[in-house]
């Protein structure tokens, strides 16, 4: 029994009204969330813009400094001279001693430029505490796995949301095939897993620094294509999908796979599957290496029984 199946542009105006309110309110959220991405991941190598070396830092931590350090070299940089963050990094290289804190002039740095927002009232670490500022002088280590936890929970469930509405309402299109429909709105689901997992691998080791990139570029890329289609058949439809003479044009889908056989698609399909098939490999045998070891630490200090 066929079951009956209203298209976008079927829709009725108050219900295309709702849907286009939602789409446009969580794209705006979207373009939010990147520019947040690059004032905070974007500046850990001190220069604005999204970089591997970004990545690796935020991740993995750079292991060559501090974490103070790398703040004041990174997303710290401009809020302090360059005299001053010098002053700060040389009492820190010398060894953060704590008699030293006041005579070298640094109190007065961090008092000045820091504890307006580093102070009890935020969420950040608070500077008027000298222990929390201690913490911060020893080697960069990125994200800890608490913090990880943490935001790794709060996007699954978060984002899960988002994409599910999204693909709910893309699933009315009539442009697209059943079959690029399904992929389209399974592919955000699978790069939200990458892009959480490769955090926790890049943890581990920094080369895992390139998925987390090619994850959160196919979540954007995904959103990108079933918000555009959604809105195109909404309310542009005739413009967008039919020709002068009002026949439909050739769906996008067999264009695609025209142009991707031609363009051997298929063998680089092929690669691709491989080098994602090392690259499993690969993250297998680091998990193995550095977060089995870990875990048995944690375990045996949480079960630890006091003699």
């Amino acid at each position: 029994m066929a079951r009956e199946f209203s298209s976008l542009k079927q829709l009725d105006i108050p219900v295309k009204v709702l849907f286009t309110g939602y789409l446009t309110t969580v794209a705006v959220g979207y373009l939010v969330a990147l520019i947040q991405i690059l004032f905070t991941h974007g500046m850990a190598d001190g220069k604005f813009g999204l970089s591997i070396d970004d990545i690796v830092y935020s991740y993995y931590g750079n292991r060559s400094g501090t974490v103070l350090e790398t703040k004041l070299n990174g997303s710290m940089k401009e809020n302090a001279s360059e005299q001053e963050r010098f002053l700060i990094m040389q009492w820190v290289r010398d060894g953060a001693d704590e008699d030293d804190y006041e005579e070298s002039g640094v109190a007065k740095i961090i008092q000045d430029r820091c504890v307006m927002c580093h102070n009890k009232e935020s969420s950040l670490p608070d500077f008027t505490d000298f222990k929390v500022l201690k913490e911060l002088t020893k080697e960069d280590e990125g994200a800890t796995f608490g913090s990880l936890t943490r935001v790794s929970h709060i996007h699954l469930f978060g984002i899960s949301f988002i994409f599910m509405f999204v693909g709910l309402i893309f699933s009315f299109a009539e442009t697209s095939t059943v079959k690029y429909k399904s992929i389209a709105i399974g592919m955000p689901y699978v790069f939200l897993l990458v892009d959480i997992l490769s955090w926790w691998l890049t943890k581990l080791h920094p080369i895992f620094a390139w998925l987390v990139v090619l994850a959160g570029g196919g979540m954007a890329v995904s959103f990108a294509f079933m918000w555009t289609v959604s809105v195109a058949e909404m309310w542009l439809f005739d413009k967008v999908f039919l020709d002068g003479q009002g026949q439909p044009r050739p769906q996008w889908s067999t264009i695609v796979e025209t142009k991707f056989e031609e363009l051997g698609g298929i063998d680089a399909y092929r690669k691709i599957a491989a080098w994602a098939k090392r690259t499993g490999l690969s993250a297998c045998g680091v998990c193995q290496s550095k977060l089995a070891p870990y875990l048995q630490n944690l375990c045996a200090k949480i079960f630890k029984k006091d003699k």
